[in-house]
């Protein structure tokens, strides 16, 4: 499996690029590798997102440089594909937990179904490695039963 690495460097001051730099990066689900160097496997959409990434990275006074390669050792690919997966499944732990005690509290507000919606579609993005939560995670905020409004409108022809 060929994988795409970020390396970099910022300076410490002003501290808000760096900031930036590094919210993006754990929004794209990166492995973080050791001090300024991040992973992710290799596909046309990462590729271009961490080229964004050094761009910005770059014009912030710092350094950076992205490659392209493959882990030598099979066991070392496998114990990073672990940790991936393990981080996004703790994600989904969460959102299981959370679409349940929405659940406890009687029918779900629809504002609470949006907002499971969007964390499953952002923990979505960063899934590169499928843990078992993902389907229970799908299935808890697929369908959880919404609570309807009670306006007393009236809607011509019928009564309200």
């Amino acid at each position: 499996m060929e994988w795409l690495l970020l390396a970099y460097r910022m300076p410490r001051e002003p501290s808000t690029p760096r900031i930036t730099v590094w919210r993006k990066l754990a929004r794209l689900g990166v492995a973080k590798l050791g001090d300024g160097l991040v992973a992710l496997p290799a596909d046309a959409r990462s590729q271009e997102r961490l080229e964004w990434i050094a761009d910005e990275v770059n014009e912030a006074a710092g350094e950076a440089t992205l490659w392209k390669g493959r882990l030598t050792s099979a066991a070392a690919e496998r114990v990073l594909v672990r940790r991936m997966a393990a981080v996004i499944g703790a994600e989904y732990r969460a959102l299981i937990t959370a679409a349940a005690e929405a659940r406890q509290r009687g029918p779900v507000k629809r504002q609470t179904v949006a907002r499971l919606r969007r964390e499953l579609r952002r923990i979505s993005q960063r899934d590169y490695f499928p843990p078992p939560e993902r389907e229970p995670g799908r299935m808890r905020v697929a369908d959880p039963p919404v609570r309807r409004r009670r306006c007393g409108v009236r809607v011509r022809g019928r009564p309200g």
